[in-house]
C-alpha cells in the first residue's frame, strides 16, 4: 500500500490445511460470468487506471483466520474519506517466503522448537512458492538463496546453532535485498526471534523506511520467556519492536512460547493464504508523492462477534 501501486497479495486457503475451529462464512452463489462465443478464454487485457489495491486478512476474537466474507462487509477509507471499494477479490497466487532465523547465544534451547516451526510453516508450501533462508547472530547470512526446493531449507536448519548477540534489524534488510530477485508479487518475512536488537548497524528507521516501499509482509514470532527478570532491555522491549515492524506491513507479530511455535506457524501458513483484496481509485488530483494513510473496518455478519482487519497501513502515491 505504500508503492505506487500496491500489488495484488490475495490468497486462498490451503486444501488439506483446515485449524480447528477456523471461521468460515459461505458467501452467496454468484452467476457464472457469460462470454461472447468469439471470446478467448483468456484474454490478455490492459487496464489503464489509478487503482489502489489493499490486502487485508480478518481474524476472530480466538485469533482464527475468517474466510467468506464479501464486499459490504468492509469499509475502507484513505485519509479519514471513505472511498467506494471498486474492486474485491480473494485470489490464489504463487508466494515468495524469507525465512528470517535467530540464532544468536539467546535461543539456546529454544532452536529446537524454532526448526519445527519452520518446518510445519514449510509444509504449507504450494509447488510454485519461492523460498530463501536467512540466519542471524553476530550478523546477517543468507544461506540458502531464492529456491522451490523447502528440503534445502530444512536441512540447513538442521546444523544451526546458537551463539553470539543479536543482529535482528540487519537480518531483516539483508532478507529484504534477496526478496527484490523474486518475481512473485505476494512477498512475506516470516521472522523467528526472541525479541530485541543488541548488534545492527542498521537503525528502526532505516528498516521502516526501506519497508514503507517495499510490498512485503512480515509475520514476526516472538519466542519470549514467561518471565522478564534477569532480561536485558532489548528482550524485554522486542515484543513492541516486532509488533511495530509487522503490523505496520499488514502483517502480525504472534508472541509464543517455545512449545505453542509450530501451532502458530500453521495459522500464519493459513493468514497467509486467505488476504482479500480491497481496490478503490482515489480521486485523480492525488498523484502527489505523498503518504496515505489507509483505515480498514469490518462490518460482521450478522450473528458473528466482532472481527479485526489487518492491512497494510497506507503508500505512497505516485508523482507525476
Amino acid at each position: 500500500m505504500r508503492a505506487a501501486t500496491i500489488p495484488i497479495l490475495a490468497g486462498v486457503l490451503l486444501a488439506g490445511l483446515a485449524l480447528d475451529g477456523q471461521v468460515s462464512i459461505t458467501p452467496r452463489p454468484k452467476a457464472a460470468p457469460q462470454r461472447p462465443e468469439n471470446q478467448p478464454a483468456s484474454p490478455n487485457l490492459r487496464v489503464e487506471t489509478n487503482l489502489v489495491l489493499i490486502p487485508v486478512s480478518v481474524s476472530d476474537p480466538l485469533n482464527r483466520p475468517v474466510t467468506g466474507l464479501e464486499k459490504e462487509n468492509f469499509r475502507l477509507y484513505e485519509d479519514q474519506q471513505e472511498r467506494q471499494i471498486t474492486a474485491f477479490s480473494m485470489e490464489d497466487a504463487p508466494v515468495a517466503v524469507g525465512l528470517v532465523f535467530d540464532t544468536s547465544g539467546s535461543m539456546g534451547d529454544k532452536l529446537h522448537q524454532s526448526r519445527l516451526a519452520a518446518h510445519t510453516f514449510l509444509r504449507t508450501s504450494n509447488p510454485e512458492d519461492e523460498f530463501f533462508l536467512v540466519e542471524f547472530d553476530d550478523s546477517p547470512r543468507l544461506v540458502v538463496p531464492l529456491t522451490s526446493d523447502t528440503g534445502a531449507i530444512e536441512n540447513r536448519l538442521v546444523f544451526t546453532q546458537s551463539k553470539g548477540s543479536t543482529a535482528l534489524l540487519d537480518g531483516l534488510m539483508l532478507a529484504l535485498h534477496e526478496m527484490r530477485k523474486s518475481k512473485k508479487t505476494k512477498k512475506a518475512l516470516l521472522l523467528i526471534t526472541d525479541g530485541g536488537d543488541n548488534n545492527s548497524r542498521y537503525s528502526e528507521a532505516e528498516i521502516k523506511s526501506v519497508l514503507v516501499e517495499s510490498n512485503c509482509l512480515v509475520y514476526a514470532v516472538g519466542v519470549f520467556e514467561s518471565s522478564f527478570a534477569g532480561r536485558p532491555a532489548e528482550e524485554v522491549f522486542g515484543g513492541e519492536l516486532l509488533a511495530k515492524i509487522a503490523e505496520s506491513t499488514g502483517g502480525r507479530m504472534y508472541p509464543a512460547s517455545a512449545a505453542e511455535l509450530p501451532d502458530i506457524a500453521q495459522k500464519i501458513g493459513v493468514d497467509l493464504r486467505n488476504r482479500y483484496v480491497l481496490g478503490y481509485s482515489p480521486p485523480s488530483q492525488q498523484r502527489d508523492g505523498r503518504y496515505h494513510r489507509v483505515k480498514v473496518v469490518v462490518v460482521p455478519p450478522r450473528g458473528l462477534p466482532p472481527l479485526r482487519a489487518h492491512w497494510r497501513l497506507g503508500y505512497y502515491s505516485p508523482l507525476e
